[in-house]
């Protein structure tokens, strides 16, 4: 079950990583910049929330993180906290019991690779190498997932991965070193500003009037009061908001001179800032061998606080308003109170840390006010070398537990599942009934001996709009617009055409073969395969003409499906919505996986998002003690107007949200139209007062003009195995679809698009009364 509500780039970007995951010709890295604030950790763990429901106990995650700032501790907490149903583990679960498929294991690597490291020496417990060449024993796969990854980038580090032998290592950092020949991703940083994720805006040395400095003292006290005024001023601004955010400033040293930090804590001691009264914090630790030389006695942390504990200097209402640091926040430590930087120099030859100005690019309340003061972040510095970058941890929803009513315990219900091992598609019958679906939509006559057959259907597939040749084209809009609307409408359009190359546009041929097979329910080669015996000739592709709807040499080809991409994509998306249900196809009967069966009680605790709400409504209908409005955000349209009205229903008894995926949900399997199975998670179960017992989908409906809103493909097939599905365990069904917030269910047979179709969609008033 997804928990985690992501923004749409952050859904975007786990696409593209499932994309290339799925791609047999992804690279073995693949590398993602994540501005500051851009969700990267909670990005992460959606991705394997999508990968644990995609391939249940196939792989084992391991998320590797460097050491500053108890990164891995803060990633695993955050795994915890937004998504408590997949399981965590660290080192020494991995030395005690070795690694375990559908567990994320959260690895620091400084213990690994760091001297005298006893995780991989200890000669008493088994080796990490050890542990890891059992996984590989017991056939799982490693999937490795490296936070930071432009640290750490060690030999020691390497020999790790290696044995792990990880089929994707996937690399996230907000300054990846983006290489050639690897697959890369970027989230664009404006998007994360566009959801005010993050700052507008940097300032450096706002209202900065440097003059003439005496000596380094001059330098020190000029920076702390320029910071300590627009702390102020940013303070003041937020009591306006009604906001009770006490901003903290940052301040960098460039080394453990211990001289320096104290007369920096001398400065803001004569401001009224000390570490007695709590408003001054400190963390200072060895990085280098330069550190150690120093002999610092500055190391350690004053005022800071443990990670989620009350006293935590992260907290938006904190005492602190000063931080003194060195290195350790530039990684792993998130503080969205952090407003202004202090960055000290010395000797002028301190080069910046990039990653440390992401410590203020994130918004407390992921909100812009409107005013500049609180949406932008300020450094102060002299320092020659600054840059503006970032590194952030990410955000996610609350959840809440609730627990079953026990009024409601005794209700079954009934779970089908497939055996993925055995979920084949029969590849000549796929071949067949795609053949026959573009012969009989456009009117195409067989190629075998038919020496006509070839002109005839070219002809036929370009009256429908489809082009042909080698040259890629590339339309654009061209004229005179006065309004927005008639840009919208225009259709003066201009066209570049150019010769297509099959190594420059490989990518693109991929590209569409991809968004098929997803139609489809193939695998990449297997598309790639029937898209070939369909549209190749046979030298080119190896296949007779029995199944040939039009034979294209290799260069056509390639500018065939690219020019082409849209109508072939809709066209297979009309094969998929209109194909028989398994039951009227017999010739698939034989190769349909054997479905198992489970009878069980819906779950004793759940778990669901929410937005806090000060007055929630309590929905006294459902099964759960506790479920009210407050996870209502998290539904759609259809779900949110049907839950409602089952408030207010006297005949129902119970109403029960089921989850959309696990083996501890109602589920069922449909077909889609090539044999692929897949599993169905409908949305609700009702029971009325008499005992009996509904199983409910709910879909999109129409808009007001009558537009469909109804986006999933295999509805269709859906709706029909919830028919069988409810005849076999004797329940009732329905789809709900909503129209103008007024719901309407079909509760038959037979599949309609249309919602004005009487005949089948009621109006729910009519039905469940």
């Amino acid at each position: 079950m997804i928990q985690i509500q992501l923004k749409q780039f952050q859904q975007d970007a786990i696409d593209k990583i499932l994309e290339q995951f799925e791609n047999p010709d992804g690279t073995q890295k693949m590398l993602v910049k994540a501005p500051t604030g851009s969700g990267k950790t909670i990005t992460l763990i959606g991705l394997i929330e999508r990968m644990e429901a995609d391939y249940p106990g196939r792989y084992v995650y391991c998320w590797l993180t460097p050491g500053k700032g108890e990164l891995e501790e803060q990633s695993e907490e955050k795994m915890k906290r937004f998504s408590p149903s997949l399981n965590t583990g660290n080192l020494n679960d991995v030395l005690t019991s070795g690694f375990n498929a559908d567990i994320t294991y959260f690895i620091n690597w400084e213990s690994i690779t760091k001297k005298g490291n006893r995780a991989i020496k200890d000669s008493e417990r088994k080796s990490l190498y050890t542990q890891i060449a059992t996984a590989h024993a017991n056939g799982i796969e490693f999937i490795v997932l490296i936070d930071e990854e432009h640290q750490n980038n060690t030999t020691k580090a390497r020999d790790v991965i290696d044995a792990m032998s990880p089929i994707r290592e996937i690399r996230v950092s907000a300054t990846p070193d983006l290489r050639r020949g690897i697959d890369s991703y970027i989230i664009p940083e404006e998007v994360v500003i566009a959801e005010q994720l993050i700052t507008k805006a940097l300032y450096i040395n706002r209202d900065l009037s440097v003059g003439l400095l005496k000596d380094e003292n001059d330098e020190l006290r000029l920076l702390i009061d320029k910071a300590d005024e627009m702390r102020r001023l940013i303070l003041q601004a937020y009591k306006k908001q009604g906001e009770d955010i006490n901003p903290l400033v940052l301040v960098q040293f460039p080394s453990l001179s211990d001289s320096m930090i104290t007369r920096v804590e001398k400065i803001l001691e004569l401001k009224g800032y000390t570490y007695d009264n709590q408003m001054v914090a400190s963390w200072f630790s060895v990085e280098n061998n330069a550190d150690k030389s120093k002999h610092s006695k500055k190391l350690g942390k004053i005022n800071i606080g443990e990670v989620n504990d009350i006293n935590s200097i992260t907290h938006n209402d904190a005492k602190p308003c000063f931080l003194l640091f060195k290195q350790a926040l530039a990684t792993g430590w998130d503080c969205p109170r952090a407003k202004v930087l202090v960055k000290l120099r010395d000797n002028m030859n301190e080069t910046f840390e990039i990653q440390t100005l992401g410590r203020l690019r994130r918004m407390p309340k992921a909100v812009h006010y409107g005013n500049d003061l609180l949406d932008c972040a300020y450094l102060y510095t002299l320092d020659e070398k600054y840059k503006e970058a970032v590194i952030n941890d990410g955000a996610g929803y609350e959840v809440r537990r609730v627990f079953l009513k026990p009024e409601a315990k005794p209700i079954k219900i009934y779970k089908e599942y497939i055996d993925n091992d055995h979920n084949h598609v029969d590849m000549k019958v796929a071949r067949k009934l795609l053949y026959t679906y573009f012969m009989d939509k456009f009117n195409l006559v067989s190629l075998v001996q038919n020496p006509n057959g070839e002109k005839y259907n070219i002809n036929a597939l370009a009256a429908h709009g489809f082009v042909f040749g080698t040259k890629l084209i590339r339309k654009f809009l061209n004229g005179r617009f006065r309004t927005l609307t008639e840009v919208m409408n225009a259709n003066s359009e201009s066209a570049v055409k150019f010769e297509v190359n099959t190594h420059t546009h490989g990518l693109l041929l991929r590209h569409e073969l991809g968004r098929f097979s997803k139609i489809l329910g193939l695998d990449y080669d297997n598309t790639k395969r029937l898209v070939k015996t369909l549209f190749m000739s046979g030298q080119a592709s190896r296949t007779s003409l029995a199944y040939k709807v039009i034979p294209l040499e290799l260069r056509e080809f390639y500018a065939f499906i690219i020019n082409n991409k849209d109508l072939i994509y809709d066209a297979l998306v009309d094969f998929e919505k209109k194909s028989q249900s398994r039951s009227q196809l017999p010739q698939q009967n034989q190769i349909f996986v054997d479905i198992k069966e489970q009878v069980s009680s819906i779950l004793f605790e759940e778990i669901y998002p929410i937005i806090p709400e000060v007055d929630s409504i309590n929905f006294v209908k459902n099964v759960y003690n506790g479920y009210d409005s407050s996870m209502l955000d998290f539904r759609s349209i259809p779900e949110k107007l049907f839950e409602k009205y089952c408030e207010t229903l006297r005949s129902i008894k119970f109403i029960y949200k089921n989850g959309d995926k696990g083996v501890n949900y109602i589920s069922m399997v449909y077909q889609m139209a090539l044999g692929k199975a897949r599993s169905f998670y409908p949305d609700y179960l009702v029971q009325m007062n008499d005992g009996t017992i509904w199983i409910i989908e709910t879909k999109g409906g129409e808009t007001k003009t009558g537009q469909d809103k109804n986006i999933d493909v295999e509805a269709k097939h859906k709706f029909e195995s919830l028919v069988a599905y409810s005849k076999k365990y004797n329940l009732k069904h329905g789809f709900v679809r909503d129209r103008d917030s007024d719901l309407y269910i079909n509760i038959s047979d037979h599949w309609e698009d249309d919602l004005s179709d009487v005949s089948v969609w009621k109006r729910i008033e009519c039905v469940l009364k």
